[in-house]
């Protein structure tokens, strides 16, 4: 009865953190993490998870990525790019390099500085996204930019994840045989996921393929989604992002990199039935599919992840010239590289420009995947860094509101 307790626990919490973060119209990770730090250090949850906890934990991060890539419109993602790559490159470059500069001076070791500029890489498109709603400005000229832009920069970090964590963690050899052997991984998943959404998830193609041999069109993934008049289709994308999840963790990425390449090519035109033409069982499936990583299983990773900040004084004073560093690099590699670019590769103005680099101030959730990775599963991520991490992210993610 011990595991249901800490999870009636971590649910209350939970829903005092949705509370909080809506009045205060903060982001709810940064509580969800808070509340598990406050639990542990008042011995209220084990500093030491359960295995039922951890699986819980583990599903939470998948069904949260699955869920982030599945509401992405891949359509105007394509169209977004032209003007919204250099933001993109040179704003997850700069953070990189800052955050790689600060932690091999502090730290001096390499694998902990690559693990640190891959936590401090990704922008948080949900936080941004909030903070713009609240000014009513989710539909302007610099919103879309801060989008795309974020959607291409957290692309970006899921295949430097896919290719540099298993080097970092030691699972690849770190030589020139090494890292070729990561990136052949790296393409040849990247291939399948391609396949899948090219020839096999598909109905309809442009594809002359599709003309040669109609026999494809038999196949398709909206036969599955409509089976049963369509009343299984949320099983069906959770399984789907569940297989894709442990075919990424075969080619030795996480789990989540798989889960959001899976929500990613799963488009919302596969959710349209002939047969009921009146049901839009799209928004169904994402609302549960919303529901359960946002809402009920996803934060637990969050609050798990909160409890391995078991607060030590001498530590905590003794990183705070680490934290300051660490976040004054990444604010102004930040919104300079990001409103530069904006400006001069997206032609955006200038006032939109520098909102943009504000906007890409907050750090995502892979953020925390990759502290996970680095920090509890591999112990590559000291815990000095650990604690520099999670305050240099909860700072950022307070800025942009």
């Amino acid at each position: 009865m011990q595991d249901m307790l800490s999870l009636a626990i971590i649910w209350g919490g939970v829903f005092f953190s949705y509370y909080f973060a809506e009045k205060t119209k903060l982001t709810a990770v940064l509580y969800f993490l808070a509340f598990g730090c406050l639990m542990v250090n008042f011995g209220i949850l084990p500093e030491t998870s359960s295995e039922f906890i951890r699986g819980f934990s583990e599903l939470g991060i998948i069904l949260i990525m699955f869920a982030l890539g599945f509401e992405e419109n891949t359509g105007n993602f394509i169209k977004g790019i032209k003007r919204s790559w250099g933001i993109a490159l040179f704003g997850a470059l700069a953070p990189f390099a800052a955050a790689y500069c600060v932690s091999i001076f502090f730290f001096e070791d390499v694998r902990l500085a690559i693990m640190c500029s891959l936590a401090m890489t990704a922008t948080a498109v949900s936080l941004t996204m909030v903070s713009l709603k609240s000014e009513n400005l989710q539909s302007s000229g610099a919103a879309t930019g801060i989008m795309t832009s974020a959607i291409l920069d957290d692309i970006g970090s899921l295949a430097a994840v896919a290719i540099i964590v298993p080097l970092a963690t030691g699972d690849a050899e770190f030589s020139a045989y090494g890292i070729l052997f990561i990136l052949f991984k790296a393409s040849l998943f990247f291939i399948f996921i391609s396949l899948l959404e090219i020839f096999i998830f598909p109905h309809k193609s442009h594809l002359r393929i599709f003309d040669l041999f109609p026999f494809l069109r038999t196949f398709g993934i909206k036969g599955i989604l409509s089976f049963s008049r369509g009343e299984h289709s949320t099983l069906s994308v959770l399984l789907i992002a569940l297989i894709i999840s442990l075919i990424s963790h075969e080619f030795g990425f996480h789990p989540a990199v798989g889960a959001y390449m899976a929500g990613l090519i799963i488009k919302q035109d596969y959710f349209f039935f002939h047969d009921h033409p009146n049901t839009n069982y799209y928004d169904q499936t994402k609302k549960i599919v919303d529901n359960v990583a946002f809402s009920w299983i996803g934060p637990i990773f969050f609050v798990e992840l909160g409890t391995k900040i078991v607060f030590d004084q001498s530590i905590l004073i003794s990183v705070i010239p680490h934290i300051i560093a660490m976040t004054v690099a990444l604010i102004f590699a930040q919104i300079l590289s990001a409103a530069f670019a904006a400006r001069f590769t997206g032609n955006f103005e200038w006032h939109e420009s520098i909102m943009i680099g504000f906007g890409m101030l907050g750090r995502a959730e892979l953020a925390f995947v990759v502290m996970d990775i680095g920090y509890v599963q591999h112990n590559i991520i000291s815990t000095k860094a650990f604690y520099t991490l999670m305050a240099t992210a909860f700072i950022l993610n307070t800025i942009v509101p």
